[in-house]
């Protein structure tokens, strides 16, 4: 793909997110998760093999299906209110249509299969966008929405792609499948507090953020693809997979990394409005998620693939743009718990 249309496609990414963002009329909403859909897809399918192909159908197909809905519920509420602002959505077969297209566009349990399948026949790279700044817009309007939407749905869909999340992880070999599971799990933990605290909701989305953007980085800088690559990553860099060790256990959300923050404060947040059983599920579904991490992390540290005394030859690679943000990325995924008391003044 050429430089200036691969720009032009960025660029279109960058204003469909925006457009959807700062819009407060349905329409202009709706334009811009569709201008999102369609930068996206090219970028899927640069790799011209069927199963690139295949991912760029499968989600043009479900994103397409997701918008259609969005305009359905719009055009409900506004026939029964007469008004097409986002913030009165008032009408309850709106709503409820609603919240499934937008977890549709997440990829939220029940609504998950074509997560996993996107990504696996998507490079690395583009992986990446579609866990991350894909979920912005979508994230956006229900947190435009959360006073209108239902709030036993929204824990409901949080529960269930919490434990799906992680199960589903489980008996994964690539870890592009790996991380889709991880996307819906922590999408779920997202989902169940945005109607309780939103402010913590928003915060867990920036660490998610952070955590996956640092572990791709990783991922393309070790170019692995499956659970046996990583075993390689020791001969290319020692330092890379110590820092690749220490954000699978972040991502696991052990207590003295990052990842351990908004866990944390979801669980004291669904304790303090007496939704224990809620909490402890979501809970033992974090131990699902923990185990395929502690898998990755296994491989990646504790195993070698068979060398020879040559392999080690491959310490000195190159830095580049990539190491540079990988560094930055790392170090707040790793060290911005003691941060959490400054968070919640």
């Amino acid at each position: 793909m050429s430089p200036s249309i691969l720009m032009i496609l960025i660029s279109s990414l960058a204003t469909g997110t925006i457009i959807t963002m700062t819009s407060h009329h349905w329409l202009m909403a709706w334009i811009g998760l569709e201008m999102n859909t369609l930068a996206i897809i090219p970028i899927i399918s640069t790799m011209h093999n069927p199963r690139s192909t295949e991912a760029a159908t499968k989600y043009f197909l479900t994103q397409a299906a997701a918008s259609a809905m969005i305009l359905f519920a719009s055009m409900l509420n506004a026939w029964q209110t007469g008004t097409w602002d986002i913030i009165n959505l008032t009408y309850e077969p709106a709503h409820i249509l609603l919240t499934m297209a937008l977890a549709m566009k997440l990829g939220l349990a029940p609504m998950h299969f074509w997560l996993p399948e996107v990504l696996q026949g998507s490079t690395l790279t583009t992986a990446l966008i579609i866990t991350t700044w894909q979920k912005l817009a979508p994230m956006s309007l229900i947190y435009i929405t959360l006073n209108n939407l239902s709030t036993t749905t929204l824990i409901l869909l949080g529960l269930l792609s919490s434990i799906i999340g992680g199960w589903g992880g489980l008996n994964q070999a690539q870890t592009r499948k790996i991380m889709a599971f991880s996307s819906i799990a922590h999408l779920g933990w997202m989902i169940t507090i945005s109607s309780i605290m939103p402010n913590i909701m928003i915060l867990n989305l920036m660490i998610y953020l952070i955590m996956t953007t640092a572990l791709f980085y990783s991922l393309i800088l070790s170019k692995s693809k499956t659970i046996q690559d990583t075993t390689a990553t020791w001969a290319l860099s020692p330092t890379l997979t110590t820092m690749m060790m220490i954000l699978l256990l972040s991502l696991g959300g052990l207590p003295p990394l990052t990842g351990f923050m908004p866990k944390w404060l979801i669980l004291e947040g669904l304790v303090t409005q007496n939704l224990a059983p809620a909490a402890t599920i979501m809970a033992m579904s974090a131990l699902l998620s923990l185990f395929f991490y502690l898998r990755l992390t296994y491989t990646t540290t504790l195993t070698l693939s068979p060398n020879t005394t040559q392999t080690k030859l491959k310490w000195r690679f190159k830095p580049n743009h990539l190491t540079l943000l990988m560094g930055a990325s790392s170090t707040i995924s790793i060290f911005l718990l003691p941060m959490t008391p400054l968070m919640l003044l």
